[in-house]
Parts: C-alpha cells; structure tokens; sequence
C-alpha cells in the first residue's frame, strides 16, 4: 500500500509488503524474507554488476519499543532546546525590557521556525532517515517553541489565569492520550481517502501561513495568526487536524511494526509523531490565549 504521508511515502519499507493486521487489508509479499536475505548466509549477495541492490537492513525490526525510546528522545531535545531558550533569552515581565531585547527573542523565534520548517521539508521527503537530521529539527523546533511560549505567556498569562504554556503542557499530552485511547479501543481503521483529506489539509493550512507572513510584511495579514476570530477559527481547525495526524501517525506505526521494517525507521515514525504533537500544542496555545482575552 501506497502511503499519502510524505513522512512515510519516501521510505521504501513502509509501503513493503508485510502482515495483515487488520484483517481487511492484505499487502504484497505476506511477511516474506526481503529479497537477497535467505537464511543460509552463503546465499547472500551483492548481485550482479550495475544491477539494482536493495538496501541492506542491520539490527532487529522496529517494535513500539523502538518508537517510544526514540519519540522520547526526540521530544525531550526539543524540551531541553526550548527550557534553554526561554532561560537564556530576556525576561519580558521584568522592568526596563528594550527593543533589542525583544529583538534577540523574535530573532530566536524566527531562525527556530525557519530551520525547523527547513529540516521538517528534508526529513519527509528523505528516502533514508537520519537520526542527525531528526535530532537538528528537533532542536530547532525547541528553540522556537521556547520563544514563542515565552511571547505568549508574557503577553497573555495573568496571576489568575496561571501558566498557559503549562495548560498547553498538559493539554497536548492529554490529547495524544485521548486519541491513543480512541484509536486502540474504537478501532479506528484509517482509509485511503481519510488520509488524502489529512495529507491536503496539512499542506493547505502551511500554504495558508506562508501567504499570511508574506501579507504581513504588506501590512495586509487576513488575521490567521492573530488572536481575533480568524485566528480563533484557524486554531480550532489546526487543533483538530493535529489529532487527525496523530490518528495517520499511530496507523502506520502500527503497520511497520507489523510488517517487522528495519529499527531504524522509528527515527522516522519518532519524527512525525514530534511534528503531530508540536502542531497540536502551538495551536492550543494560541486558543488559550485568545480566550484569556476580555
């Protein structure tokens, strides 16, 4: 099966055939060896000259094990790079705050975004994942996550009202535990053309924020990034397409394990599930923000 999933659809062993899990899908191949592997190694070969070779596999294949230790790790670089962010970086509640400290902050956030953005376009379309490349988005993605709680929880966060970089905290982990639930006991089954509307969507709503930077250097933003009732709107909807990305994410990690596909895909599998959760806590953040407004 062909994956929609530009994370997935460049590595070659996610659409490999393998087991059935679901009972309703059957893929090429049925769990059978990878061609040039036979379990008599005197059979094992480079193949002929200037012929094709399939990539050869080291270690054992990707478990959820796998997944979990690498999405941890993942996960916790981009925590670090954001605590470290918001610990170096001026604090904005503090008297006597200047332009140059606002600018060193919005100049944090703004190389994180781009870079993250950068690494996240090589990540997905990269036919070999690298677990250097994962690890430098992650960072990243760390670093402008760290800035931009900082703006909002400066901006919005009253005595009253608590921490909303907390609240997002804890409401990102509890959206990621709620859909797990949902996905294992309801037993989501993701089709083909669930996955073209998430794959469009997602890529809609970037076309949509890159037009809205570039409107804003006109002075003519329509109001998606903002606090308004477009950017309300656009958060909900980014909120709910960020669950519908962990629904693909946790469907094709169930399929690699099943199809038993080389360990090192869980970077992979680590990366999106990373992408999946940041969109959900940016978007949440921000609507907790804007109903921390009078």
């Amino acid at each position: 099966m062909q994956s929609n999933n530009p994370v997935f659809r460049r590595s070659e062993e996610f659409n490999r055939g393998g087991a059935n899990p679901y009972g309703n899908q059957t893929y090429a191949g049925n769990g059978s060896a990878y061609p040039g592997y036979g379990s008599d190694p005197s059979q094992w070969g480079t193949g002929a000259p200037g012929a094709p070779t399939t990539p050869q596999t080291t270690g054992g294949p990707m478990t959820i094990d796998s997944v979990v230790q690498k999405t941890a790790i993942t996960l916790g670089t981009v925590i670090v790079a954001a605590f470290a962010t918001w610990v170096l970086t001026p604090d904005l509640t503090a008297p006597g705050v200047t332009s140059e400290d606002l600018g060193s902050l919005y100049a944090a956030l703004a190389i994180g975004s781009l870079g993250a953005f950068a690494l996240s376009l090589v990540n997905s379309f990269k036919r070999v994942v690298s677990p250097a490349l994962v690890l430098a988005f992650a960072v990243l993605e760390g670093i402008a996550l760290g800035a931009f709680s900082k703006v909002i929880e400066a901006q919005f966060a009253t005595p009253d009202s608590g921490s909303l970089v907390v609240q997002a905290v804890i409401g990102t982990f509890a959206a990621f535990a709620g859909t797990l639930a949902a996905y294992k006991f309801f037993d989501i089954k993701v089709g083909q053309k669930f996955r073209t509307f998430v794959i469009g969507a997602v890529f809609g709503m970037i076309a949509l924020s890159l037009m809205e930077v570039v409107l804003g250097f006109f002075g003519n933003a329509l109001g998606f990034h903002g606090f308004g009732m477009m950017g309300l709107l656009f958060s909900v909807a980014g909120l709910v397409l960020g669950v519908f990305m962990l629904i693909l994410d946790f469907d094709f990690v169930e399929q690699g394990v099943a199809n038993r596909i080389p360990e090192r895909e869980s970077w992979r599998a680590a990366f999106a599930m990373t992408v999946s959760l940041v969109w959900i806590y940016t978007n949440l953040l921000r609507l907790l923000a804007i109903f921390q407004q009078d």
